[in-house]
């Protein structure tokens, strides 16, 4: 499906996001999302502050945020491209990890830096979504993951 079919809608900011998915602090990890190609691709953004609670133990004197983190909001970005993709049809549904493959993480993501969470489907099989995905900071991939994930309700 090329781009020029698939519909593309306007950003959308936290508010909207925790219509979308049950996420919350702590575990909200996406602060908007852009690009938006629905059935097909997003961006996520976080903001990563020194403030976030992982960082007082991980690690207090040089802090990084753990890469199963990154995964985690790569796929909370994925999660609600799926909810705004399904529209009605996701009332009252969640968004389930099956499986992670390909994990890499190639530079430690600190307080101060924007992680773009690039989210692309691969496949979709009634309630089975499979994406790819990179985290991106200033244009340079510092994580990438293929994850599987089952809508359920």
């Amino acid at each position: 499906m090329t781009d020029s079919v698939v519909e593309k809608i306007d950003d959308i900011d936290i508010n909207r996001i925790k219509e979308l998915i049950p996420h919350r602090y702590p575990m909200l990890l996406v602060d908007k999302l852009k690009d938006i190609h629905l059935g097909e691709k997003a961006v996520g953004i976080k903001a990563v502050t020194v403030n976030e609670p992982f960082f007082q133990g991980h690690f207090p004197e040089k802090p990084v945020m753990p890469g199963v983190l990154i995964v985690e909001a790569m796929a909370q970005t994925a999660a609600a491209l799926v909810m705004l993709t399904l529209g009605s049809d996701a009332e009252g549904k969640l968004v389930y990890f099956m499986s992670i493959d390909g994990a890499k993480f190639r530079k430690p993501v600190v307080p101060g830096d924007m992680l773009e969470l690039h989210v692309q489907k691969e496949q979709n099989r009634r309630s089975i979504w499979k994406f790819s995905a990179q985290g991106k900071v200033d244009g340079k991939v510092v994580a990438e993951a293929t994850y599987t994930a089952m809508i359920a309700g």
